[in-house]
């Protein structure tokens, strides 16, 4: 039911405006204005915080159907949940969740988390920004880069160092209000692709928040965003099937249509061969998505499945929108045509939530090497 609702929803209303989107860099905020009236801003999380008590499974089939429409739309959901709504559930106090989760789960404000550092990306325990203690307060110092969401979140949760004990960092999580004095969201990337979604940088200059909103035990934020990210990787193989999917869906439809040598391109068997390792290789991705979603929600553990899908979803989203490009030929290379953006937009799903290489390194340390 979920998926026929979002799927209808994507093609009637996500769908029409993504090339405009692209273009003009528009973050959809009415398409979330939208999500929020049909209770999915808040799906995994519970009803008494104003969600909607839903699955994985569920929320990354929603993250699959708008990734299929707008890989844009896709990633700023996909962040909302996973990213700046999960550790607040996951982590934080009934007076927290209350405080933070409720506005997520109701759309009132987007989640976001702030992890990456310009000197920490794949080595997110480089964190260079401090929170120092002030009487009753933390006192902020740092920077946060390619932070999703933060324009049009009212707070977020961030990683600092809180203590450095025989050498070692002490990395704490921290909530901190967007409009808190010395607090600057700045929103001026030029990206490859994904172009309609909110991709900053954080800059805090000695922000004050008082000790209550450390999120979780003190010292505990190395752990927490680890969690955080094994969630967050359901979310970013879920883009990446529906962004193979629609690339796939434009190269079967072009294919019927386009006459070369008079036969259409689907009766050439060297492109049936292309389509069928493509429809393979969605499928395959799919259900290993689902998998890790449904681990995660018998209370299993899924961390190396959520990188088994992250990882081989993410490659095949990006081969997978490179043959529709190629099957499509000059006209693939046409912004009219779509299939251009989908590559642009796959590449980040390769980067994002630990690079391909980081998931070779989770899987190898969970298979014992």
């Amino acid at each position: 039911m979920i998926r026929k609702t979002i799927r209808e929803f994507s093609d009637e209303v996500v769908a029409p405006g993504a090339i405009e989107r692209d273009k003009t860099k528009a973050f959809p905020k009415e398409i979330f204005k939208q999500l929020a009236d049909m209770g999915m801003m808040g799906l995994p999380f519970s009803e008494e915080y104003g969600g909607a008590g839903a699955d994985t499974v569920s929320f990354a089939i929603v993250t699959e159907e708008l990734s299929r429409a707008c890989a844009s739309t896709g990633i700023t959901y996909s962040a909302h949940i996973s990213l700046g709504g999960a550790p607040l559930n996951l982590f934080g106090t009934e007076e927290q969740k209350q405080k933070y989760l409720v506005p997520v789960c109701t759309g009132e404000s987007f989640g976001a988390f702030g992890l990456t550092e310009p000197n920490a990306g794949s080595d997110a325990g480089g964190t260079q920004t401090t929170a120092k203690e002030d009487g009753d307060d933390y006192v902020i110092n740092g920077n946060k880069a390619f932070i999703t969401n933060a324009s049009y979140a009212k707070h977020l949760a961030l990683t600092a160092i809180t203590d450095i004990k025989d050498g070692k960092k002490e990395i704490s999580a921290i909530i901190v209000p967007t409009d808190a004095e010395g607090f600057s969201v700045i929103d001026n990337y030029e990206k490859m692709g994904l172009n309609a979604s909110n991709t900053t940088e954080l800059v805090l200059e000695n922000v004050r928040v008082p000790k209550e909103n450390l999120l979780g035990g003190k010292g505990q934020g190395f752990k927490q965003f680890l969690v955080t990210l094994d969630g967050g990787r359901i979310g970013i193989g879920a883009m990446a099937v529906g962004i193979a999917q629609a690339a796939f869906d434009r190269a079967l439809r072009y294919s019927k249509e386009r006459k070369q040598f008079g036969k259409t391109l689907s009766e050439f068997q060297v492109t049936q061969f292309k389509l069928a390792d493509m429809a393979m290789k969605i499928e395959l991705a799919r259900t290993m998505v689902h998998k890790a979603a449904w681990l995660k929600d018998q209370g299993r553990a899924f961390g190396k499945e959520a990188s088994m899908c992250k990882l081989y979803a993410s490659e095949i989203a990006m081969e997978v929108a490179d043959q529709a490009i190629q099957i499509h030929g000059g006209y693939g290379y046409m912004k009219e045509y779509e299939v251009e953006r989908y590559m642009r937009d796959a590449k980040l799903l390769e980067i994002g939530e630990g690079t391909s290489e980081v998931q070779r390194m989770v899987i190898a340390r969970h298979i014992g090497c």
